[in-house]
């Protein structure tokens, strides 16, 4: 569905305007429809992404500081974030044995078990993307994306 329709609204100032709102709207949309596999378990997409970077650190726990620097979404309360995770038993703290003020987060079997049921899911939402837009396309769109951001 094409942008004005999906809005309806039928001119823009320029096409740097509709190319904006395009991405704002594309954006939300895609978040949106994450939400409804992440929902199933009371989780954010934030939450997917912590748990991610977590898993990804393995077998080496992480400091917050190092998540924050790759998060997807910046704006969240990472600590906040973690709190949820620790209290549904996906994550664990510890303090830093080399250094007491630092936090180390590392994720549990219950974490890992918990993304595990995320493959298929997220794996039919590719998919259905994959029928709307060609592997070039992506590539392509992922450039265009990169140069916007310089």
């Amino acid at each position: 569905m094409k942008i004005e329709q999906a809005i309806k609204q039928s001119s823009f100032t320029s096409n740097y305007q509709k190319m904006l709102i395009n991405l704002m709207y594309t954006g939300n949309w895609l978040r949106d429809e994450q939400m409804k596999i992440f929902k199933q378990q009371d989780l954010l997409p934030q939450h997917f992404n912590v748990l991610r970077i977590i898993r990804g650190s393995m077998p080496a726990p992480i400091a917050p500081k190092e998540i924050k620097e790759v998060l997807i979404d910046k704006a969240g309360d990472l600590t906040r974030l973690i709190d949820k995770l620790e209290k549904k038993g996906l994550v664990k703290r510890n303090l830093c044995p080399s250094n007491r003020r630092k936090m180390d987060i590392s994720i549990t079997d219950k974490g890992l078990e918990l993304l595990e049921t995320f493959n298929e899911p997220m794996e039919a939402f590719t998919q259905k993307i994959q029928q709307n837009i060609s592997d070039a396309q992506a590539a392509q769109l992922s450039n265009l994306l990169d140069v916007l951001r310089g």
